[in-house]
């Protein structure tokens, strides 16, 4: 007989054995439970004289439920077989008999419980009445038991209703005000409400990343169609980028053309005072948008703003003393460390402003705005004083913590069932299971409800961040959540001549500004501008131009709304004539400097117009942005650092004191350069100088390494960087003496190429100077055409001139 039985397979002896004896076992309790139901009938009918259909039903009841003791009584006492290595129909019974298990033990624990507080109840009244001298036996009290629950019965009805009523409404006095504050936060539009007038034609300077989200979006429209081709399409989306890259106009572009509903929420709208309210706004999200979902045929897309607020790091949430961040690394680059006011500029005086790719992400990480508060002040100063009382030590809010928790089970849970009808479909078929005599399958044709699909309507969503992704806790960003990353870039020059094309397009303005040479030109001087400040000058250069009486406006109305809206607005100082002379000399010293020694830059604007603290500035941009540079374009930013000291010294044989920031960066400059980038001072060219031997040789090329040495040490500026980086990196690598002397070196080799090639370029110098005057300030080609016209030359240098050398 073991020979035969398809228990088994891969089933040890011992458990095959006795899963064969649980069923005969099964099978006896089932014949012996029959065999019992004549002899109930019988019961209910001669004895209890009830109807024949509810003798039949309690007798029905009555077998099943004896069926249902032996199961329990018999797994208490008996183990289970395991089941491992059995086959498919072996498990589908056990599971089945299982369920049998768990349905009549819950009602056994039922009636047990029914039947000790009864008898208890009964107890406490019969005590009751002997304490006041009526004596009776305990059953005896089941009359007053019965009359007391009959006349008092409607009333505890009522009262059991009322205290979670009252309970609810508190809950909503003292909560409600703050739930709704996050809730009202939430914004649901439905196809053809959400229009701001923003097209994805009109999102500009991001190709890549609009490419990237149309893609996308095409599949959610899809639906059905690329799941039956066997994919499975993105749930959420990503957007990653400084402020001001578009990531919000591409959301309101979505919405307007997106042919679903959309919910919009801020991320600090999930922030709560009292802990589980985050929660509750979770919720309340997802129920409305999937209501919208239903409405609309199944989809609805939720864009969660500054979704940083809710989903960083759980260890950051948390408040830990590191945030569950890593420490910063120390700068690496020069330029990661000088970034002085609110332009980004590379000296303390804030006059030499490079355009580069790390330049222009940390000016548009500059404007991040604050984090925006969800309740009202004097709200938000109320609850905390509840949550402080409540929870002293601060334990109320939780930081969001549980919003992202909540967050992540909803994403998670999109494809799966809904809950009540989950809930149903298994009580039934427990209940169906548990009655013993209806089989699960009859010809191959289930008796049993079919497991619930999940519903049709499917949320997608859309996350959008101006932090590092590092920052964001990893749940949240994997697959299956928020698992498309799409990365912003801070808009270049090519991308800002795409967005001038599209707000040009919108205003009245001359023909002249709609050549290439003026587009590329409005590209260039427009550095670290983003999509909104552009829109700004267009419209700003309109007004000026109706100001004046004309309906369009030209080059002039731009460059006089550029000036208006920047940080650090230019101000209507007048210098005294010799002043004007000597600032316009510094600067002309500059961009003289950047046009011979910096071949791969251009010069965007030259100024003698005070703004903030600086009384003149030289803007310059990358022609081709990278990532890395070598030593001799280090050595031309020096050269053009240097470049107003020199020109003083030329025109004035000294330099004022506005050189300080100038000395401060070039100083800063060359530690990076010697502590950092490992470079050092250039090797010295004698010129063909003859020597009768090597010693003679490296005796005259270490006397001039000392003459540019001395040079340097005068130049080396002390000043502090550590209020740029939280450490003083110049100041520690300039504590090492041979690091030090290294500096100086390159600084005195910079500061005289910068000598020299002012006074061989000296009338050129002063022709720049006088046009500066004259005009104050230079934009885009005015600027690269003077430089041009004055055919500046890079002087031939021999150190063993003389003549050449500084008198210190």
């Amino acid at each position: 007989m073991e020979g035969t039985s398809n228990i088994g397979g891969g089933m040890r002896p011992e458990h095959a054995a006795l899963a064969r004896e649980w069923k005969r076992l099964s099978r006896a309790a089932t014949f012996v439970a029959v065999l019992t139901s004549p002899a109930l009938l019988l019961t209910f009918l001669t004895v209890n004289h009830w109807p024949l259909g509810w003798a039949l039903l309690a007798t029905f009841f009555g077998v099943v439920a004896f069926r249902g003791l032996i199961d329990v009584v018999a797994h208490w006492l008996i183990p289970r077989p395991s089941l491992w290595g059995s086959d498919e129909a072996e498990r589908h019974e056990d599971a089945i008999a299982r369920r049998r298990r768990w349905f009549w033990r819950g009602k056994f624990r039922t009636a047990m419980f029914l039947v000790v507080f009864s008898f208890l109840a009964l107890v406490a009244l019969n005590l009751i009445l002997r304490i006041f001298g009526q004596k009776a036996g305990l059953f005896g009290t089941l009359p007053l038991l019965r009359d007391l629950l009959a006349s008092a019965g409607p009333q505890l009805i009522f009262l059991m209703l009322q205290l979670p009523l009252f309970l609810l409404f508190n809950f909503l006095i003292l909560f409600a005000p703050l739930l709704a504050f996050g809730i009202m936060q939430m914004k649901a539009y439905e196809p053809g409400d959400a229009d701001w007038g923003v097209h994805l034609d009109d999102v500009r300077g991001q190709k890549e990343p609009k490419q990237d989200v149309e893609r996308v979006i095409t599949l959610w429209q899809s639906g059905d169609d690329f799941r039956k081709a066997g994919g499975k399409p993105e749930r959420g989306l990503l957007l990653i980028g400084a402020p001001g890259t578009g990531k919000t106009m591409l959301s309101k572009a979505i919405a307007t053309s997106f042919n679903s509903p959309i919910m919009t929420m801020p991320g600090s709208g999930f922030a709560a005072t009292f802990i589980g309210m985050d929660v509750a706004t979770v919720l309340v999200l997802l129920w409305r948008a999937k209501r919208l979902a239903r409405k609309w045929g199944g989809q609805c897309m939720i864009f969660i703003d500054e979704i940083d607020a809710v989903g960083m790091r759980r260890q950051a949430l948390s408040g830990g003393a590191a945030g569950g961040m890593a420490p910063l690394p120390p700068p690496q680059r020069f330029e990661d460390l000088a970034f002085w006011g609110p332009m980004g500029a590379l000296t303390s005086s804030q006059d030499l402003i490079l355009e580069t790719r790390s330049w222009r992400d940390r000016m548009f990480a500059n404007r991040a705005p604050g984090p925006r508060p969800v309740y009202p002040p004097a709200i938000d100063r109320a609850g905390q004083r509840i949550a402080d009382f409540i929870f002293p030590g601060g334990m109320g809010g939780m930081g969001g913590g549980l919003a992202l928790n909540q967050l992540l089970v909803q994403m998670d849970g999109m494809d799966n069932p809904p809950f009540f009808r989950k809930l149903f479909t298994k009580r039934v078929n427990t209940f169906l299971d548990a009655m013993y005599v209806i089989p699960s399958k009859i010809r191959g044709r289930s008796l049993r409800l079919p497991p619930p699909r999940p519903r049709r309507e499917q949320l997608y969503f859309i996350g959008a961040t101006n932090v590092p992704i590092e920052a964001l806790d990893p749940a949240l960003i994997r697959p299956g959540r928020l698992g498309r990353h799409i990365w912003f870039r801070t808009p270049t020059a090519n991308d800002r001549k795409d967005i001038f094309d599209l707000y040009l397009g919108k205003v009245a303005h001359e023909g002249d500004l709609d050549s290439d040479k003026r587009r590329d030109e409005l590209a260039r001087i427009t550095n670290g501008y983003s999509p909104a400040m552009i829109e700004q000058v267009c419209s700003m250069a309109l007004t000026y131009a109706h100001s004046d009486g004309r309906s369009e406006f030209g080059w002039g109305d731009i460059v006089e709304a550029m000036t208006t809206i920047e940080s650090g607005t230019a101000q209507g100082i007048e210098y005294v004539a010799e002043e004007t002379r000597a600032v316009a000399i510094h600067e002309a010293g500059h961009a003289v400097a950047s046009h011979v020694y910096m071949h791969d830059v251009l010069s965007t604007r030259l100024s003698i117009r005070k703004r903030g603290g600086s009384l003149g500035h030289h803007q310059a941009i990358e022609k081709e942005e990278r990532f890395s540079s070598w030593r001799h374009e280090e050595v031309g930013k020096l050269v053009w650092t240097l470049g107003a000291m020199a020109a003083e010294h030329v025109f004035y044989g000294e330099n004022s004191a506005g050189v300080s920031g100038d000395v401060q960066s070039a100083t800063g400059r060359a530690a990076f350069m010697v502590g950092v980038y490992a470079m050092g001072p250039e090797p010295i060219d004698l010129n063909g100088a003859r020597f009768e031997t090597e010693e003679e040789r490296q005796e005259a090329e270490e006397e001039i390494m000392q003459r540019f040495e001395k040079i340097g040490l005068r130049i080396i500026n002390r000043a502090d960087f550590s209020s740029m980086s939280g450490t003083d990196v110049v100041a520690s690598i300039l504590r090492d003496r041979v690091k030090k002397d290294a500096a100086a070196r390159i600084l005195g080799q910079a500061y005289l190429t910068a000598l020299c090639l002012v006074r061989h370029n000296r009338q050129q110098t002063l022709r720049v100077a006088d046009a500066l005057v004259e005009r104050k300030e230079l934009h885009g080609d005015e600027v690269v055409e003077l430089l041009d016209r004055v055919a500046l030359e890079a002087p031939a240098i021999d150190v063993t001139d003389e003549t050449i050398w500084p008198k210190l």
